[in-house]
């Protein structure tokens, strides 16, 4: 069984960066799909950043040149580098993982693991 485990989030300024881990235990292959969704209070959830199952990168269009999604070398921990915060980034943010081939859009529905979120606020 996987459990995934966010940290990273707080309370920050517009213009100001943060980098959120989700760190997983048990096991993660290489060819899972892994990602990062948000919810803001009263949104849908928003598929933010996925490394595709045979390694692309994709980005919400909201974030691109923003955030930077990457893992560690073992897998075990999936990191999300947001830097030039806005307000409209406040959310809680969500890893994903799931060992079929996901779209962006479909993680927050589809991904079947996933962590409990960490609040990420942006101040003006």
């Amino acid at each position: 069984q996987v459990q995934l485990v966010e940290s990273g989030g707080a309370s920050v300024q517009a213009g100001g960066s943060l980098r959120l881990s989700c760190a997983a235990s048990g096991y993660i292959g290489s060819g899972y799909s892994r990602g990062w969704f948000r919810q803001a209070p009263g949104k849908e959830r928003e598929g933010v950043a996925l490394i595709e199952r045979y390694g692309s990168k994709i980005y919400a269009d909201s974030v691109k040149g923003r955030f930077t999604i990457s893992q560690d070398n073992a897998q075990n921990t999936l990191y999300l580098q947001m830097n030039n915060l806005k307000p409209e980034d406040t959310a809680v943010y969500y890893c994903a993982a799931d060992s079929r081939y996901l779209l962006l859009g479909q993680i927050s529905a589809l991904a079947r693991y996933r962590g409990q979120g960490t609040q990420v606020t942006v101040s003006s």
